[in-house]
């Protein structure tokens, strides 16, 4: 007869195994909020960017790192007057963004490294479809309240200042 010996079901140490589970699940639900897969608020406040936008001044919150611009302006209620978001490239190519958990209507200017309005849309609220840029250098992307391009008279070719370095 056969000696008792290892055997991985005799010698399961169900402690071991849970600590290991626990640790597994808890890192894998901190990389998804860490990555904005779980978010269900708004993110903090962001740095004010001021820019001129034609003869206009903008505050813009600045979005300059992966996470802030997945989250961008998620579940924010409101912008304040002549408010916006800018978000900055992390390379310069093209664009698309979403509105995915975003209840704000906005519209989104692309813009290339020298400053230039390439392009204008108008995002629908929740809508998950990408609205990609026509264009391929795009190194900055400025949301703003539905309408207000249109309504302050700023179209493609008008130049914004202020904005940061571009990423190289």
């Amino acid at each position: 007869m056969c000696s008792k010996s290892f055997h991985p079901v005799n010698n399961f140490d169900t402690n071991y195994f849970t600590k290991w589970i626990l640790v597994l699940v808890a890192a894998g639900l901190a990389m998804a909020s860490a990555s904005g897969w779980a978010q269900t608020e708004a993110q903090p406040p962001l740095p004010i960017t001021k820019l001129t936008v034609g003869s206009k001044t903008v505050r813009a919150e600045t979005a300059d790192d992966d996470n802030e611009r997945s989250c961008g302006l998620m579940f924010r209620k409101l912008l304040g007057t002549d408010c916006g978001m800018l978000f900055v490239m992390p390379q310069i190519g093209p664009a698309a963004f979403w509105m995915r958990n975003t209840e704000i209507p906005l519209s989104i200017a692309y813009i290339d490294p020298n400053g230039t309005i390439m392009e204008l849309h108008d995002l629908k609220p929740h809508n998950e479809t990408t609205v990609r840029s026509e264009f391929s250098q795009i190194a900055y992307a400025l949301e703003m309240p539905q309408g207000w391009f249109t309504k302050n008279n700023i179209w493609p070719g008008e130049r914004v200042s202020g904005l940061p370095k571009i990423p190289r």
